[in-house]
């Protein structure tokens, strides 16, 4: 019989999880995230997974009314607006004895998992710094909403940044230094009602540096309203070589005196979630099927929202 898997969300949710958890042969319902009679009313029937994909203010409610009916819960990135939030969520799940999920579904893409798999056997030595850079144009004539206000958890930091911290704390472990700079390139944006100019509290763009507890350091720059979009490109650079991913979805490995090596793991794909969003919603599938959790769960979570409290506290009193 097919998991019934209630999925919270309008935007990313249904466009992207809803459709994932359907190719893997669950039955899915998708509810508005303002709909608060809806969802109660769909939390609350029968149901096997609760997926959240709300904007970041009401992932508290919605996280905690799922563990209180006792439904395994998945909740989107970034985990609610801070850590105090993020621990809230965990708390709850813990209490209520049910699996818990987190939705860095990156962490699947085959790409990445290759980049971890040659890492993981040493294939450019010890791990000793590591440069991302990501500009897009996506935000840059998006109307006003939840993502461009600070208070109800929006920001590139929460939006992008999340990725990166769990990509970093999942390939290199856990992270010590953390240091930064913002930017909000577009100051106002127009009401998606009323078309009234209305100003952007959260940021755009943000300039990172990181030390992790092993030494590897980490310089991130990114930006959501860039003129242009300009590839993705993160850069491993070890003791004997360097991993490389960059345009076109191609993983090179390079060292002294060899050839290089690539790995082509190019797609049709129009969105970027969706290779990895596949594999995840079957892994998640196939956990809740057996009564079981499986990583990334609300403590990596937790853990990523702790250190973005940090670089927001780094940042905030030093705008670019």
């Amino acid at each position: 019989m097919a998991l019934k898997v209630v999925v919270i969300g309008t935007g990313f949710g249904r466009y992207l999880v809803a459709p994932a958890f359907q190719d893997v042969g669950c039955a899915v319902t998708v509810v508005s995230p303002r709909d608060a009679a809806g969802v109660r009313a769909a939390v609350e029937a029968p149901c096997d997974l609760v997926s959240v994909h709300s904007p970041p203010f009401m992932h508290l409610e919605h996280v905690k009314l799922a563990a209180e009916r006792g439904r395994p819960v998945l909740c989107d990135k970034p985990f609610g607006r801070n850590a105090a939030e993020a621990r809230a969520m965990a708390d709850a799940a813990a209490r209520a004895g049910v699996p818990d999920y987190l939705n860095f579904e990156f962490r699947c893409d085959p790409i990445r998992q290759k980049l971890k798999a040659l890492l993981d056997e040493g294939a450019i030595g010890a791990p000793q710094h590591v440069s991302w850079t990501m500009y897009t144009a996506r935000g840059r004539d998006r109307p006003h909403g939840w993502l461009f206000e600070a208070e109800t958890g929006g920001g590139w930091i929460g939006a992008f940044g999340s990725h990166v911290i769990d990509a970093l704390r999942w390939l290199f472990g856990e992270i010590a230094e953390v240091g930064g700079r913002t930017r909000t390139e577009v100051k106002l944006r127009a009401d998606r009602q009323t078309g009234a100019m209305r100003p952007c509290t959260a940021e755009d763009a943000f300039t990172a540096w990181l030390r992790l507890q092993n030494g590897v350091t980490v310089a991130l720059d990114t930006a959501f309203a860039a003129a242009l979009d300009v590839p993705e490109r993160i850069t491993v650079f070890g003791s004997e070589g360097v991993l490389q991913i960059g345009a076109g979805r191609q993983l090179s490995l390079l060292r002294p005196g060899r050839q290089p090596v690539q790995h082509d793991f190019s797609n049709s794909e129009t969105d970027p979630h969706l290779p990895a969003m596949r594999i995840w919603a079957e892994a998640v599938r196939a956990a809740v099927a057996e009564g079981r959790k499986t990583g990334p769960d609300f403590q990596d979570g937790l853990a990523c929202a702790q250190v973005l409290d940090r670089l927001r506290t780094a940042s905030a009193d030093r705008p670019a």
